[in-house]
């Protein structure tokens, strides 16, 4: 195990069994997957593609993804490639919908902003 140490954050609960922490790096991988859902992204910046996420571990999925929580908010930044064709402003906007509904549903955590940078534009292999 590593010896760094890992952020969690409290999660509203009744404590009736015992408190409810998240560390971080689920937060971040949380955002990834649902970015990587968008029609149109290609990949999380410095991440693997989705065909490769089964044969690797997961922690890849959060490459690209940084998280800032203060008093039960987050904010998301994503490094983002995108596809040949796909409308950025679009695609960006749905990316961060997704990511901000995923996050609020899945944890209960506020997010505050999901601010996208498209770090590059990947052609199909078939062209």
């Amino acid at each position: 195990m590593e010896n760094a140490e890992v952020h969690t954050y409290k999660l509203e609960n009744d404590e009736q069994f015992g408190e409810v922490r998240i560390a971080d790096e689920v937060v971040a991988m949380i955002a990834g997957l649902a970015a990587s859902e968008v029609e149109g992204v290609a990949s999380m910046a410095g991440n693997v593609t989705r065909d490769l996420i089964n044969k690797l571990s997961m922690k890849s999925l959060s490459k690209g993804v940084r998280i800032t929580v203060e008093d039960k908010t987050v904010t998301v930044a994503l490094a983002v490639n995108i596809r040949y064709g796909y409308n950025v402003p679009d695609t960006s906007a749905q990316i961060q919908e997704k990511v901000k509904t995923t996050i609020e549903m899945m944890t209960g955590l506020e997010v505050a902003a999901v601010n996208v940078k498209i770090v590059n534009v990947q052609m199909d292999e078939s062209e």
